[in-house]
């Protein structure tokens, strides 16, 4: 890895344009090194998890919005189309609106990969947008399958090394302003575009891509899913001008009216981004982790201490044998889905589920209470209105210990860590404390996963929705993938078990 110290400068510094963040972003996406066997395996798990994830909210209302959406925008000129989720291989539509639609249907459930460090991320955001693009130039640009696993490694590299280095929650800025850059690359390495393109297409992803984090505070709506689609659709938009010559704002990190003046650490800041050398291999997305579970990861390992808690101290269930639960974790998890967060909204049995998805305390509630966690059912207006629930959920707060903050933040794998140290107080005078570090599927967990609990993952969430045929058919071709040829690449989508979309309300809108 390289360091690049990355500071603000005046306009009369004129910042050479070689020596700017979003050109070593393009110097990275444009070098041609081949992806390892290892990085590739990943990408075909994480293809799949979306997919499973992608399943299993075919039906649900922000998805079937976007989908419609998408639906009113036929194939565009200059391509094949894209495919949408739920669709069959022959209903195509323009990239930028499938890269909408199937980002939406991978971020509704809030289950799928993860990656934590200085920012928050879901970096398996960036495969809806390189997929759309793939699957519409497959023919026209002889893509392959394994152009597409290239493109993928180089979005999930540059939002990793993003999210490492820069943290923008804590100016109140949405985590998708770094996947609106590391999906134009992306983007990039997967046509093979030169440096100067992606530079421009970098820059004008960026710009388009900075809001607010309210889409996660208090009462979180459905935007919550809809935000890293938008940035997904932009970063494909933002590839096409810069493809037809059209430039960026310039510099767009270190502008001295530019993003870290004015949205970051300000006029005086500096931040040290590491990225790949020339040459380098692209293995970020190793560094990542999925979930077994359909909540925040912080609230991954949280789950599973509820479910162990459950078979070792049944007297817990009852709130009336519980005085107090503390739960002492990082700053994140205490501040964003805690007590913390001072959001009444988290202890609300009316909440939505994107808010109940950020409530630690609900989320331990139903763990410690039910022993499992349903992707549907924890959620459920009549699961979360139960008055045991609502009586033991109000006992439930967190508190930020120092220790574990610091580990969240560790360089180190084997230290990193996103659990929690719990202390239940019972009314008998009796105490119980239990620790976890990491969630059991993380790699360094109980029960890592590996390609069997992917696979096993997309079985279940599509069990549903989707014939056992077709279950089988994708899982053949997302698992040749590295072999696929430009023909092939559309097939890299789901179909609906006959019936299921067309039995759904689509809502109307001006498209």
């Amino acid at each position: 890895m390289q360091l690049h110290n990355v500071r603000v400068h005046r306009s009369d510094e004129n910042l050479a344009r070689k020596d700017q963040l979003a050109w070593k972003i393009a110097e990275v996406a444009a070098d041609p090194i081949p992806v390892s066997d290892e990085v590739t395996e990943m990408v075909i798990n994480r293809l799949i998890d979306n997919a499973s994830v992608a399943a299993a909210s075919l039906t649900r209302a922000p998805v079937t919005a976007a989908r419609a959406q998408a639906m009113a925008h036929p194939r565009s000129n200059g391509g094949e189309g894209s495919t949408v989720f739920g669709l069959g291989f022959g209903r195509r539509v323009s990239p930028e609106w499938a890269a909408w639609a199937n980002g939406v249907a991978v971020r509704e459930l809030d289950f799928h990969d993860t990656f934590l460090a200085a920012e928050y991320s879901h970096p398996g955001d960036n495969i809806p947008p390189i997929l759309a693009v793939a699957q519409h130039l497959a023919t026209a640009r002889g893509l392959s399958g394994s152009d597409l696993v290239r493109g993928i490694a180089t979005g999930y590299e540059i939002q990793i090394d993003l999210v490492k280095s820069i943290s923008l929650h804590e100016h109140k800025i949405d985590h998708v302003a770094h996947l609106g850059p590391s999906a134009a690359a992306g983007i990039g390495t997967l046509l093979g575009l030169d440096e100067e393109t992606i530079f421009q297409a970098v820059g004008q992803a960026l710009h388009t891509t900075t809001a607010t984090r309210q889409s996660r505070k208090g009462e979180i709506s459905s935007w919550k899913a809809h935000a890293p689609a938008f940035a997904g659709k932009m970063a494909v938009e933002a590839v096409d001008r810069a493809m037809r010559g059209q430039t960026s704002p310039t510099p767009i990190y270190e502008g001295e009216d530019g993003v870290i003046a004015w949205l970051l650490d300000g006029p005086d800041a500096a931040y040290e981004v590491f990225l790949p050398k020339s040459g380098s291999a692209k293995r970020a997305i190793l560094d990542s982790y999925t979930k077994e579970h359909s909540a925040e990861y912080q609230a991954q390992a949280l789950i599973d201490l509820g479910r162990k808690l459950h078979r070792e101290h049944p007297e817990l269930v009852d709130p009336a044998n519980v005085a107090g639960i503390v739960i002492h974790t990082s700053h994140h998890t205490h501040y964003v889905i805690g007590s913390g967060a001072n959001d009444p909204q988290k202890y609300d049995p009316t909440a939505s589920r994107e808010t109940l998805d950020h409530s630690v305390p609900y989320i331990f509630t139903v763990a410690l209470q039910d022993g499992t966690w349903d992707h549907v059912d924890s959620y459920s207006p009549e699961r979360a209105g139960r008055a045991d629930t609502i009586a033991l959920w109000n006992k439930v707060t967190t508190q930020e210990d120092k220790e574990w903050t610091r580990r969240y933040h560790s360089i180190d794998p084997a230290e990193k860590a996103f659990g929690a140290r719990v202390e239940i107080e019972l009314t008998d005078g009796s105490r119980i404390v239990e620790e976890i570090a990491v969630a059991d599927a993380h790699p360094l967990g109980a029960k890592p996963f590996a390609r069997a609990e992917y696979v096993n993952k997309f079985r279940t969430l599509a069990a549903d929705v989707l014939d056992q045929s077709e279950i089988e058919r994708f899982l053949d071709v997302a698992q040749n993938l590295p072999n696929l040829k430009a023909g092939d690449l559309g097939r890299l989508t789901i179909i609906a078990r006959p019936g299921l979309l067309s039995s759904l309300v689509t809502p109307n809108g001006i498209f």
